[in-house]
C-alpha cells in the first residue's frame, strides 16, 4: 500500500522566498562591491572569493563518517581533514592573486592546491572537485577578464541576467509548476522556470538593443549564459548529493555558503569567458 504524497500548501510553496531573496542580495552586494572596485581591488577581491570557494570545495569532498538516514546540514570534515582544506584554501586564494594581479602564467599555480584537493577528497568524488575547481578558477578569471576587456556595463549585464533568471525561475516555476527540468540532482527546478529565465534573458537583451545599449548578439548570448547558470547550479547540487550534505557551508548565516550563493554566477562567467575568447560576447553599454 503506497502513501499518500503530501499535499504542498501555497505557504510551503514559499517558504524559502526569504532565503531566495537573501542570496539574490548576497549576489548583487558581493557581485556589485567587486565590479565597482579600481581593478587591482577587485583582483584582490576575487583572489579571497576564490580562495574560500575552494576551502569550501575541499572540505565538502573529503572524507566523513556517514550520517544514518540523512544529509548533514553542512559538511563535517576531520579535524586534519579541515586543516588541509584550509591550506588549500589558502594557495588557491594566493594563486588566483598572483594570476589576477601579476602573470596569467601564475595560473599554472592552480595546479597545486587542486592537486592536494585531489589527494584530500574521497575517490568517488575527485572528478566533481576538479570539475568544479575548474570552472570556480574559469569564472573568476571570466569577471576580471569581462570587465577588462569589455567594460563595466558587460559585466554588469551578466550578473543581472543571473540574478534575473534565477528571479523568474523561482517564481514562474513555483506558480506554473509541471515537469522536472533535472530530477535527478535539482528536484525543485522545472521546465516552465527554466524556460522563463531563457525568456528575460531575450526580453533584457531586447530592451537594451531597443535602447542602444547592445547589438542583435546580446539576444543570443543572453540566453546562452542563463543555461551555463542554470548549468552551475545544476552541477554543485549534483556534488553536494553526492557528497551528503545540504549547504556547502554555513559561511553566510541563514543562506548557507559561497558555492550555494555563487554556483550560478560561476557558470554564467566561465561561460561569458568561453564566448568572449570564441569573439561571441557582446559589448553592454558602450
Amino acid at each position: 500500500m503506497s502513501l499518500p504524497r503530501p499535499r504542498v500548501t501555497p505557504a510551503g510553496r514559499w517558504a524559502d522566498l526569504a532565503q531566495r531573496v537573501g542570496s539574490a542580495l548576497v549576489i548583487l552586494v558581493l557581485g556589485g562591491g567587486l565590479l565597482m572596485a579600481p581593478p587591482r581591488w577587485s583582483g584582490l577581491g576575487l583572489a579571497i572569493l576564490f580562495g574560500a570557494l575552494l576551502w569550501e570545495l575541499a572540505r565538502l569532498v573529503a572524507p566523513v563518517d556517514p550520517v544514518p538516514g540523512g544529509q548533514l546540514p553542512v559538511p563535517r570534515p576531520g579535524i586534519r581533514e579541515g586543516r588541509m582544506a584550509l591550506i588549500i584554501g589558502l594557495l588557491a586564494g594566493l594563486a588566483m592573486a598572483a594570476t589576477l594581479l601579476l602573470s596569467p602564467w601564475a595560473g599554472a599555480a592552480l595546479a597545486l592546491p587542486v592537486a592536494l584537493g585531489w589527494r584530500l577528497a574521497q575517490p568517488a568524488l575527485r572528478p566533481a572537485l576538479a570539475g568544479q575547481a575548474i570552472l570556480m578558477a574559469l569564472a573568476t578569471a571570466g569577471l576580471a577578464w569581462v570587465r577588462a576587456t569589455h567594460g563595466q556595463g558587460t559585466a554588469w549585464w551578466i550578473v543581472i541576467l543571473v540574478v534575473l533568471s534565477d528571479v523568474l525561475g523561482y517564481f514562474v516555476g513555483r506558480a506554473v509548476g509541471g515537469p522536472k527540468f533535472w530530477p535527478r540532482y535539482s528536484p525543485n527546478k522545472t521546465w516552465s522556470g527554466t524556460a522563463a529565465g531563457w525568456v528575460g534573458a531575450i526580453l533584457a537583451g531586447g530592451v537594451l538593443v531597443a535602447l542602444g545599449l547592445a547589438g542583435p548578439g546580446t539576444l543570443v548570448a543572453g540566453p546562452l549564459l542563463v543555461l551555463g547558470g542554470q548549468l552551475g547550479d545544476i552541477a554543485e547540487s549534483a556534488l553536494k548529493r553526492r557528497a551528503g550534505v545540504k549547504d556547502s557551508s554555513h559561511i553566510i548565516p541563514g543562506h548557507g555558503g559561497l558555492m550555494d550563493r555563487f554556483d550560478a554566477m560561476g557558470g554564467a562567467l566561465a561561460s561569458a569567458l568561453v564566448l568572449g575568447l570564441a569573439g561571441l560576447l557582446p559589448v553592454v553599454g558602450q
